[in-house]
C-alpha cells in the first residue's frame, strides 16, 4: 500500500511499490511554483498522486522534472500535461522509445534482442492489464550539466550525474531543505547481460555526491534515507571500489581483502555489490 508523506515543510513524497515498480514521487513546494519529481509509471499512477495532495490541501504541481528515461519514471506524462524538464541525454533515449509497441508480442521481441528486461515487461503487464495506452511524451526543457530552479523561497538544483544504471540521470538537490533526490542513479546497470557496477562512473557519482550537504537522500525505488545510515551505504561502494582496483577485479580475492578491511563476515548485500564491480571489470 502507498503512502503520502511530509519530509519537511516544502517537501511531500509518495512511496514506492515494488510489484509494478511504481517509484517514489515528490513534489516541491515554493512560493510561486510547485516542482514535481518524476511523472510515475502510468496514468493511475500519476493521478493518484495528484488525488493525494488536493486530499493534504497541497494544490498542483506546474512543474516537473524527470530525474532520467525508464519508463517507471515516465508514462504518467501524458496524464500531467506539466511542462517538463530532463537532460538533453534523457530525451534522448525517450525519442528511442517513441515508437515502440507495448504489447505483450512487442515486450517479448525487445526482451528477445536484449532491449527489455523480464522484469520491466512483468511490471508493465501488471500495472497496465491487457489495455495499454501508453504515449510518450517529450520533455519541454532539455539541458546538460546543471540548471537550478527558483520555486519561490526554496530552489531546486538539478544536477546531471554519471552513473551505471542510467546514463544522463540527475539529482535533485534542494539546498533550503538539505535534501538529495537520487533517482536511480545508485543503482546498478541492470539492463546489461551481467549487472553491474564500474569504478569510473561510481568514483565520478560520489564525487558530486561530496559536493552535497544534506540530512536526507531518497532512493527512488525506497524510502528518505537520514544522513548516518546513506554514509553507511556509500561507505560500502568506496570500499568496493577500492577492493576492485587493488585486485584487478578479481571476486575470489576482492571478498577476501574486503573480510580483511572489516574484520567480519560479508554481508549479502556487500557480496551482491562486489560481484557488480567484478562484472564492471570484464
Amino acid at each position: 500500500m502507498q503512502h503520502f508523506k511530509q519530509l519537511t515543510s516544502r517537501i511531500w513524497y509518495q512511496t514506492p511499490v515494488s510489484e509494478t515498480d511504481r517509484p517514489i514521487l515528490a513534489v516541491v513546494r515554493g512560493e510561486k511554483h510547485q516542482l514535481m519529481i518524476d511523472a510515475g509509471n502510468s496514468s493511475a499512477h500519476a493521478a493518484l498522486f495528484l488525488e493525494e495532495m488536493k486530499k493534504h490541501e497541497l494544490g498542483s504541481p506546474d512543474l516537473l522534472a524527470l530525474t532520467h528515461w525508464h519508463w517507471d519514471h515516465i508514462f504518467g506524462m501524458k496524464h500531467l500535461g506539466l511542462p517538463s524538464i530532463a537532460t538533453k541525454q534523457t530525451i534522448t533515449h525517450m525519442k528511442e522509445m517513441q515508437p515502440y509497441a507495448w504489447t505483450d508480442e512487442a515486450l517479448q521481441e525487445r526482451m528477445d534482442q536484449g532491449i527489455e528486461i523480464p522484469f520491466c515487461a512483468d511490471a508493465i503487464k501488471l500495472e497496465f492489464g491487457v489495455t495499454r495506452d501508453i504515449e510518450i511524451v517529450l520533455p519541454t526543457i532539455g539541458f546538460e550539466g546543471q540548471l537550478e530552479l527558483d520555486l519561490g523561497g526554496v530552489h531546486c538544483q538539478l544536477i546531471e550525474v554519471e552513473n551505471d544504471h542510467s546514463p544522463g540521470s540527475l539529482f535533485v538537490y534542494i539546498p533550503e531543505e538539505r535534501v538529495v533526490f537520487l533517482g536511480d542513479a545508485m543503482y546498478a546497470d541492470i539492463f546489461s547481460p551481467r549487472w553491474n557496477y564500474t569504478v569510473e562512473r561510481t568514483t565520478r557519482l560520489l564525487a558530486t555526491l561530496d559536493r552535497l550537504d544534506a540530512d536526507y537522500y531518497i532512493w527512488s525505488h525506497g524510502e528518505a534515507m537520514p544522513k548516518s545510515e546513506f554514509e553507511e551505504e556509500v561507505q560500502v561502494l568506496r570500499r568496493a571500489i577500492r577492493v576492485t582496483e587493488a585486485t584487478g577485479g578479481r571476486l575470489k580475492d576482492m571478498r577476501t581483502l574486503y573480510a580483511e578491511e572489516t574484520g567480519r563476515s560479508l554481508t549479502e548485500d556487500e557480496t551482491e555489490t562486489l560481484i557488480y564491480f567484478a562484472n564492471g571489470m570484464k
